[in-house]
């Protein structure tokens, strides 16, 4: 399988090269030359796979013999180490948890499987390489915790400074050793732009190995496809038959969730519609919606993580549809204020007593919003859930948050002293930061 850039679609590369380089020369991000079809009889009988064996199923067409079979079974296994659970919360309406892995959110996956990637093809190189990353929120807790300690790779994390949960802020900034937090001072999508830019600059480019845990890393997107597959194996039971289609609905911020369901959907998923559900950094509802991509400044809300006004993975979604008019067949959109969100929480707590974070707060309000127009609603609705309630105990309301129970661990992290490096949001200023880099 090669992958090619969507800056130059004559610029085609392997997957080790596509996940230790992160962006073509032309700052294009990579994209499978093609998506391989599953056969049927994977998705028929997928409740016969463990979660191991569904997801070699899954990625293991898209790297071909780059990474060896039990070396690859081997990185999956370790990935792949903690429960994903189907919630039904009431009738046909469904929370698929994502957040029961080590950092509490739907990234460690995703992370977990491009660092066992790196760490196999660092075994190769006689140099040393450093991920750059920028986060609103979870992704930098994922990324610190899946490198922590690896031998051959620095992490720096570009964080905005007020702008993420304490406990976020905890996740990324005590562990030391080998990883950096930079509390820039801005809003996410400045830690995304200095990101951007570090990787079309020659001058690190000449002195640095440099790679992203961001979602525009094609290992990362790559593995989230398994969370769909996952979620049609833990609702087979259920079904009153195997060709029954489901309604998905996924908080958006940097859209790389909701690309990799998509390509679930193009490898024979059995997917009616999409729904990408967004707080008030509305750019992608207002494009299906007008046609005209127009990024407002970014707003701060309570669903932090999905504070981004120009999402990067939109690109490879308009690469695999071509154009807005065949996107909206499949996909809706809808934005939510923050008071829409903190009402909801509390509702559901009332009458199903079950507690939502903010981001999956905005995933079913998309999925009932959607649902609102359907005269019949005989399918399997889910949304994602996509980050612990402990995470934002600050954003839920008084009386709900009395009811979660905080874990050992996190009453010893929110102890843990912060150590951070200040940044403006100025290039030159984290240029010259990072080629200091010891």
């Amino acid at each position: 399988m090669l992958y090619k850039s969507l800056k130059n679609f004559k610029y085609k590369v392997s997957f080790k090269e596509a996940v230790l380089t992160g962006q073509s020369p032309e700052k294009g991000l990579y994209f499978p030359e093609k998506i391989p079809v599953l056969k049927k009889k994977i998705i028929k009988n997928i409740s016969n796979y463990d979660e191991h064996h569904l997801m070699m199923e899954v990625i293991q067409p898209f790297i071909g013999n780059e990474i060896p079979h039990r070396e690859l079974l081997n990185i999956i296994s370790n990935t792949v180490n903690f429960k994903i659970n189907i919630n039904n919360i009431y009738e046909n309406i469904y929370s698929l948890e994502l957040f029961l892995g080590p950092t509490m959110a739907f990234k460690d996956i995703g992370v977990k499987f491009m660092s066992g990637c790196i760490k196999y093809f660092c075994k190769e190189l006689n140099k040393n390489i450093i991920i750059l990353t920028a986060t609103s929120g979870d992704t930098g807790a994922a990324v610190a915790n899946a490198f922590n300690k690896i031998d051959g790779v620095k992490v720096v994390i570009l964080y905005p400074s007020s702008k993420i949960s304490i406990l976020q802020e905890k996740q990324i900034t005590t562990l030391g050793n080998n990883i950096l937090a930079l509390e820039i001072k801005g809003n996410f999508d400045d830690c995304q732009m200095l990101v951007k830019k570090a990787f079309s600059d020659n001058q690190i480019r000449e002195n640095l190995f440099i790679t992203s845990a961001n979602s525009i890393n094609i290992a990362r997107l790559l593995s989230q496809i398994f969370y769909y597959f996952m979620c049609y194996k833990l609702l087979f039971p259920i079904h009153s038959h195997s060709n029954e289609k489901l309604i998905i609905s996924i908080p958006s911020g940097n859209f790389g969730n909701i690309c990799a369901g998509l390509i679930a959907f193009k490898m024979g998923l059995p997917v009616k519609q999409f729904i990408a559900a967004t707080n008030i950094n509305d750019t992608i509802p207002r494009l299906l919606k007008t046609g005209i991509y127009n990024p407002f400044p970014t707003q701060e809300t309570i669903s932090n993580a999905m504070d981004i006004s120009d999402p990067s993975n939109f690109s490879r979604i308009m690469y695999m549809f071509k154009n807005v008019n065949n996107i909206k067949k499949l996909v809706s959109a809808y934005s939510f204020s923050d008071k829409e969100t903190f009402e909801i929480i509390k509702s559901i707590w009332a009458n199903y007593k079950y507690i939502m974070d903010p981001h999956g707060a905005i995933g079913y309000l998309g999925l009932k919003q959607f649902l609102k127009k359907k005269k019949k609603n005989n399918t399997k609705n889910i949304f994602l859930s996509t980050a612990a309630p402990v995470k934002f105990l600050d954003k839920i309301s008084k009386g709900i948050d009395q009811k979660i129970s905080l874990e050992k661990k996190v009453i010893k992290l929110l102890k843990k002293e912060k150590k951070s490096i200040q940044l403006s949001n100025k290039y030159d200023t984290f240029q010259k930061w990072l080629l200091n880099l010891d």
